[in-house]
């Protein structure tokens, strides 16, 4: 041996000592030549040539694989998104009906809105009970909510209303019935809407729609099927009229207060709580014995207690589901106890349709006023025979 080879051993120890060692099976390691060290850096020092990188391994949080999670389906779902509430509710304008029902309005409701104000065509206000409730009201008040005071369809349904149901009619019910009519636009507007229409009953003017809110009618542009009470009219002569009406109003300046354009109304029936017939309204002879009865000369009229006024709900309500969707004359004359169906029209197929579909909810005392009326007729035939 060499002195070269000599000076080289430690070296060689060296290594052999601090050489790693490699698993062979779960619990057996053996030491690595220093032939096998040199490979392995020789691997390391050459990654492009034999060596591949092992495959980075994913570590993401749970955090993160849920939000990624989220991100995919929504990106996923994002084609097709489900439709909003208002879309469900209120379907595109001018297709389809808005989803709505004939609930009979709550006494709670009817409670919360009856101090709810209303215009006349004065500007001067009104409570919403007064209309329907009072000392001097009728005992049955149907309230007509209509559109917008330039609506071509709601002043058609008026004119059909005023040739069918007339006031005189009215007056010859057992008990005392009354109609009035409310609109979303200003009060400016009613005297030239009664000109159009004809109508004659009161019209008032709910510029707010507070009213058309709380009483659950929709808002909505869908045209919906032509009804009988049209008459015959297109919807391009309902519109050209509007336009019309509007352009007159230019030099007033309200043109644009004719009220909301997509809020549609409905029909609603107050009559007595109770039902009956028998009226609670005091005779003029009692009038006189109340009178009579101040014997102190301190009492004034002002302390005495009014009469109790009669407390009123509806019996019978319709909302509408379209623009052109208010209650056919045969139905209103059927809930008010009207004989006959009111006018006819032109077109068979529509008002055959009118005679058989019945819109509304409720039941009126109109039955009740029926065999009143009955049992009159008998009770006056067999006098007029003795």
């Amino acid at each position: 041996m060499t002195s070269e080879e000599r000076s080289q051993l430690p070296t060689m120890a060296e290594e052999k000592k601090s050489a790693p060692k490699v698993q062979d099976g779960p619990n057996r390691t053996e030491p690595l030549s220093g032939s096998g060290v040199s490979n392995t850096l020789d691997a390391t020092d050459k990654p492009d040539q034999d060596v591949k990188p092992a495959p980075i391994a994913e570590t993401s949080t749970p955090a993160t694989k849920d939000a990624e999670s989220v991100a995919r389906s929504t990106a996923t779902t994002a084609p097709t998104a489900a439709p909003s509430d208002d879309d469900t509710i209120n379907p595109p304008d001018f297709q389809g009906e808005v989803l709505t029902t004939n609930d009979l309005p709550t006494i709670e409701t009817l409670r919360k809105i009856e101090t709810y104000t209303v215009l006349d065509n004065n500007g001067k206000s009104h409570t919403f009970k007064s209309l329907y409730a009072g000392r001097n009201s009728p005992r049955r008040v149907l309230i007509i909510f209509v559109r917008h005071f330039f609506c071509g369809n709601c002043q058609e349904y008026l004119r059909t209303l005023s040739a069918s149901i007339t006031s005189d009619a009215l007056l010859q019910l057992p008990i005392s019935t009354f109609i009035a009519v409310i609109g979303c636009g200003a009060p400016e507007l009613i005297n030239s809407y009664i000109q159009e229409t004809g109508c004659p009953f009161p019209v008032y003017a709910d510029p707010t729609c507070r009213l058309y809110a709380e009483l659950g009618m929709v808002r909505t542009l869908a045209l919906g099927s032509r009804p009988a009470y049209m008459q015959g009219k297109s919807l391009a002569h309902t519109v050209i009229s509007g336009v019309v009406q509007g352009l007159r109003q230019v030099k007033t300046g309200l043109v644009m207060k004719m009220g909301d354009q997509r809020q549609v109304g409905g029909e609603f029936l107050f009559e007595p709580a109770t039902l009956t017939l028998d009226t609670p309204v005091t005779t003029p002879r009692d009038e006189e014995d109340k009178k009579l009865e101040l014997t102190h000369e301190d009492d004034k009229p002002a302390e005495r207690e009014d009469p109790k006024v009669e407390e009123k709900r509806v019996t019978w309500c319709h909302r509408m589901r379209t623009t052109r969707d208010h209650a056919e004359m045969p139905e209103l004359m059927e809930v008010l106890g009207l004989d006959g169906t009111g006018a006819a029209v032109k077109d068979k197929k529509r008002w055959a349709k009118a005679l058989q579909t019945r819109k509304g909810t409720g039941l009126s005392m109109a039955s009740q006023m029926s065999r009143m009326s009955v049992d009159t007729t008998h009770t006056t035939g067999g006098s007029v025979r003795a």
